[in-house]
């Protein structure tokens, strides 16, 4: 960061700002995928949530927002005048609440569902949710909405670009991801997400309560990604359904825990970086329709040279090395 902001580089912020939106959505896709087995393939749709909530909340005009009593008596509340626009980080709290009720939506309806019932059950939800915003008007629809940011960011007397500020609240955001994952993993929460993942049955049987933690996994998954999605809109300055819902973003948060490894906080971290600074450099070199690919191979590489991720090849090799 202060390389780029001394040398005046943008587009390092640019991409670096990617890298750390994957972490963010890899992250939270493990919490679901990883630490409870449970395999999402919605994950655009919460991303997607979290930026719809922002472009919402960006043209909503509080002088037009009044409540009548009667077709006579209605107050207008113009105190809320002094409140918009509001800024990101309000939109990434906001963002997060939206997912994470839809999180727990999904969860209480699908949660019931296991294996590929349930990955079926979270694409269709992906799709629906992209039906109602092609056709919510309020938000653009099919046309989608412009978001006009600011050039730059004053705070405590410091100047900065508007996407180094966008980068500096995407750093934020990935550090508390990955803490929240590294605490969840060493609680007895996480101890509770790996009993649904090796045996759901059994953990049933032993009086865990699998539906309660799987709800709250849920919860807190799709709210990280929502979080993530949020400041999409000023990052992009366009957006439209199709690249809110892009299958990049279903793929990515996949792909990445399980080239890092799904069982520890740290490989999406590991995956996120590698894969998301690859298709970086290929979007500048080549371009970024071969993004898609790069991830198939990257899949087809590690599933036979590290199927449980470069974290589990490596703990693999330590255990090896430590044995008389």
């Amino acid at each position: 960061m202060a390389f780029a902001h001394w040398f005046h580089v943008d587009y390092l912020f640019f991409a670096s700002y990617t890298i750390l939106q994957f972490i963010v959505l890899a992250t939270a896709w493990n919490i679901l995928g990883g630490y409870c087995g449970y395999v999402n393939f919605g994950s655009a749709a919460f991303f997607a949530m979290g930026a719809y909530s922002s472009v919402a909340l960006h043209k909503f005009d509080p002088q037009s927002f009044e409540f009548c009593f009667t077709d006579s008596a209605c107050m207008s509340f113009h105190f809320l005048d002094w409140a918009f626009p509001l800024p990101i980080p309000v939109l990434i709290v906001i963002g997060g609440i939206v997912s994470g009720i839809a999180g727990f939506g999904m969860g209480y309806l699908t949660l019931r569902l296991r294996g590929s019932f349930f990955a079926i059950a979270t694409l269709a939800l992906a799709v629906v949710l992209q039906t109602l915003v092609v056709n919510w008007d309020f938000v653009g629809g099919s046309r989608g909405a412009y978001i006009i940011r600011p050039e730059s960011f004053e705070f405590a007397g410091i100047t900065l670009n508007y996407i180094e500020y966008l980068f500096a609240l995407m750093l934020l955001l990935a550090v508390i991801a990955l803490v929240t994952a590294r605490t969840i993993e060493r609680s007895q929460l996480g101890f509770g997400f790996a009993t649904i993942r090796d045996d759901e049955l059994a953990a049933e049987a032993s009086g865990v309560p699998t539906l309660r933690l799987k709800l709250i996994a849920t919860t807190l998954s799709g709210a990280f990604m929502g979080m993530a999605g949020a400041p999409f809109p000023y990052y992009i300055g366009y957006l439209q359904p199709a690249s809110a819902f892009g299958l990049e973003y279903a793929v990515n948060s996949i792909a990445m825990p399980m080239i890092g490894g799904t069982t520890s906080w740290i490989g999406p971290l590991v995956g996120a970086v590698l894969l998301g600074s690859a298709q970086q450099y290929a979007t500048v070199t080549i371009s970024s329709a071969v993004n898609l690919l790069i991830v198939g191979l990257m899949l087809v590489a590690f599933v036979i040279i590290a199927p449980n991720g470069l974290v589990g090849l490596v703990q693999e090799r330590l255990r090896t090395w430590r044995k008389p």
